[in-house]
Formats: C-alpha cells, structure tokens, sequence
C-alpha cells in the first residue's frame, strides 16, 4: 500500500476530525501517502483529491465536524457516476480507502470496492449510534451529553414556570439517544421509534406527576411514531386543559461542538486500526467496539441488520418517576 484515501460521507458527528487526523498520522508512520477526498463521494466524482500532511490535521482533534467536508451524493447510486468516480481513484493510485459515516456510507463504499476491487474499511460515525457491530459510534456520546446539558437547562425554567416540555432529539430510526438522555436528565417520560406511543397513558402520567410539582420534561425522538414534539403537543393539549405544553426542538446542535474525551479515543483508535487494518490485506469490514475492545463486522452485516437500544431503559426510567 502507497496511497490510502480516506472520506467523510453523511451527517457529520463529533470526533470525526479525530478519526481523520489518527489515519493521516498514522498512514504516514507507515510511510504511506494519506489522500483525503473533499466532501465525500461527490469528491470522488468530482476528483477533489489532495495529498495529505501533519500540518493538515494539527489542532483538529478538539474540533468538531470534518475538515475535508461531507455530503450526500444520491448520484453515487447511478454506474455513470460509480465509474468516473474509479476513473479518478485510479488516477490518483489509491490503494486502499476508508471511510467514515453511516449505513449510507458503507453501502457505496462496498459497492465501489467490488466494482473497482479496491479494499475498503468502515468507521462508524454518526451521532443515531444506530449501526450494527458496535457499542458506541463516533460521536454519539457527544451528541448524548449535549442533549443532556440542554434539557439541564431546560428544566430549569420549566420548573420555574410550572410547565410541560416536550423536547425533541435526534433520531429518525432509533432511540438510542432519546432513551438515555432521558434516563440521564431524569426524564418523566420519553418515545422513541422502536415503540407504539400510548397516549392516553402518557397524558394520564403527566396529569398524575404533576399533582405536587406541576413541571415535566418529556423527551421525544423526531422519529417517534405520533410526529415529533409540536404534533404530540397538538394531539395531547386538548386532554391537559391548565397546563401550560411547550415544544423544544434541539435540532443541528446535537451535532455540533468539541468532541468529548470518548469519542476522542475512540475515534483514535479506530482510524488508526483502519489503516493497519488495511496493510493486513483485509477488506469489506467495519471496526466496532465493545467494551473497551475494538472489533470487527462485515460491511455487509452493518448495512443489512439495524442496532436498537437497551429497551430495559424504559422500565429504569419508569422506577424513578415520582410517586404521590
């Protein structure tokens, strides 16, 4: 191997630049030529390629987004497109490439590597922590403690106020950060996607919790199956006639911001076992974690099958609802 690419595809998340910074270090410990690809697969096709140093990635590792930029490139779907793209991988002598991003991500990325026949490896980054073969995608805990600090905040007017917040996070398809920010704040309640809402029950908690306090923090996943915040608010308020129901959606802050410690190491460890990964011959694979130990799944495997939260959380969180 004498030339490794490396792209960011996607949403971004927190700890990304991290990843990138352990490739280009670590591709040049090895004496290998890092090539970063702007903007993801539209970077491909559209050869936006450059040569890679220390200096590139100096002071980024405390930063968030990703310096080379990433996108969406629906066009990657079309062959036309697929073979410039192998057109300018060529001309630029990659060898290997690893990318960073989602099930999105990995989908192209495998998709090129049996078209081209060019190794590829996969590094989960996205805040959902939604992708098969992995505890902890880069980003997520980031994400997580932000959504935490807001509701933090949040509570304290709510409280002031006597009043009902309906908090909606990230996650179109899963939960993960929906339940545990909820369980972590200390949440009344929380919907998540992996589970039918009941409303009426919901409405009944709220009355019978607000008995002695009359404040609430209900944390909502945009992907939760009544709509998101404002729709649940619309549909409940007609059955809480005297309390006072406000929406707060989150939004692109969860992905934003310095990355915390671990996402940091994770991000580290991960893109430099890419590298190493691919001087070993392998190929197709995605790194995970589990526990502290890094691991490996198919591509395939983290494409196909779909990651759900610990729903066990729901019933912790209902232990520590206050009881009057």
């Amino acid at each position: 191997m004498k030339r490794i690419a490396l792209l960011t595809s996607g949403g971004d998340s927190p700890g990304m630049n991290a990843a990138i910074r352990a490739i280009v270090k670590t591709c040049l410990f090895y004496n290998i030529v890092p090539v970063g690809i702007r903007d993801g697969y539209k970077g491909m096709v559209n050869n936006d390629m450059f040569d890679m140093s220390y200096s590139d990635v100096d002071n980024i590792i405390h930063t968030g987004g990703t310096i080379i930029g990433s996108s969406r490139c629906l066009e990657f779907k079309e062959k036309e497109t697929r073979l410039i793209a192998i057109k300018n991988l060529k001309e630029n002598l990659i060898d290997g490439l690893v990318v960073i991003g989602g099930d999105g991500t990995f989908t192209g990325a495998t998709i090129l590597s049996s078209e081209m026949g060019i190794p590829v490896i996969g590094i989960p980054g996205t805040i959902d922590n939604d992708i098969y073969g992995t505890d902890h995608t880069i980003g997520y805990d980031t994400a997580l403690n932000t959504v935490i600090s807001a509701v933090d905040k949040i509570r304290d007017t709510a409280s002031s106020h006597h009043r009902i917040f309906f908090i909606e996070v990230m996650g179109r398809h899963a939960g993960f950060i929906a339940i545990n920010a909820a369980v972590a704040s200390g949440a009344e309640s929380v919907l998540i996607p992996e589970e039918v809402p009941d409303l009426n029950k919901l409405v009944a908690q709220i009355q019978h919790q607000n008995k002695g306090k009359r404040s609430s923090i209900i944390i909502v996943a945009e992907g939760e199956q009544e709509g998101g915040s404002l729709e649940l608010i619309n549909k409940v308020s007609p059955m809480l006639e005297g309390f006072d129901l406000r929406p707060t959606v989150l939004g692109h802050i969860q992905r934003g911001g310095s990355p915390s410690a671990f996402d940091r190491i994770l991000a580290t460890r991960m893109g430099s076992f890419a590298v190493e990964l691919l001087l070993d011959g392998q190929n197709s694979i995605m790194i995970g974690s589990s526990g502290d130990n890094l691991i490996t799944t198919s591509l395939e495997a983290a494409m196909k099958l779909h990651s759900v939260p610990d729903l066990d959380r729901l019933v912790l969180l209902k232990k520590m609802l206050t009881r009057f």
